[in-house]
């Protein structure tokens, strides 16, 4: 590959996750539930991956799921919480993605899949989205015991890849995702699906938009002018 690898986060960043609110709705009486516990999802990686508890995704995000019921006052049946986590391997990607990893890959760039998922999860979240064609790479952070922003991680994803770290750019629609990759030494480009104030206390990549397409004809502008 003679342009730098980009590497995509998985989940809200490439992946859907609305359609997780229809079902949140129907068994905790709250669709909002739904952003509430990815959100706490992620405070929990990132708690185990700076005390060192190791766990894995999916056990964190049925204990996630368990804790909220309980604050919501109620009890999911096995069958509701299997409905909830095994949907999470099947989500859509945004209707951006594909087109703007094709250009990418047209462009000469690298793609690789990097997510806190485990393994066996990442693998069929992009199997079953239609997405193994776009990706050269899927790797999980499964093997480094930690998970993202932990710099280890990212530092294990520039090992795998076969290439320097500071060749490496970080697609992310979290602010703290970006920030630990620049952390790191890895370049990154900010997706803002939310629409939320990027932290002003993180390392900003600079370039930043609120669709794929755009973002990544950002990334291919500024590259030209460095190349």
């Amino acid at each position: 590959m003679t342009r730098d690898t980009i590497l995509f986060d998985i989940n809200e960043t490439v992946l859907d996750l609305s359609p997780l609110k229809p079902k949140f709705e129907a068994m905790l009486g709250d669709a909002a539930i739904a952003s509430t516990w990815f959100a706490t999802l992620l405070h929990a990686s990132t708690v185990c991956a700076l005390t060192g508890v190791k766990t894995g995704f999916a056990e964190l995000a049925g204990l996630t799921l368990d804790r909220l019921a309980s604050l919501h006052r109620r009890t999911l049946s096995g069958a509701q919480r299997t409905d909830i986590l095994g949907s999470f391997s099947s989500l859509a990607p945004h209707p951006d993605v594909k087109p703007a990893l094709a250009q990418l890959r047209t462009c000469g760039y690298g793609t690789v899949a990097f997510s806190n998922s485990s393994r066996e999860l990442v693998s069929k979240q992009i199997a079953n989205s239609g997405l193994v064609p776009h990706f050269d790479l899927v790797l999980s952070v499964e093997d480094t015991g930690s998970f993202k922003p932990d710099a280890t991680v990212y530092e294990y994803a520039a090992d795998r890849v076969g290439r320097p770290i500071g060749e490496l750019r970080l697609i992310a629609a979290h602010d703290w995702d970006t920030h630990g990759a620049m952390t790191a030494g890895m370049k990154a480009a900010y997706l803002d699906r939310s629409g939320a104030p990027y932290n002003p206390l993180y390392r900003h990549p600079g370039i930043s938009a609120t669709t794929m397409g755009v973002l990544v004809d950002r990334i291919i502008a500024e590259d030209a002018e460095h190349a």
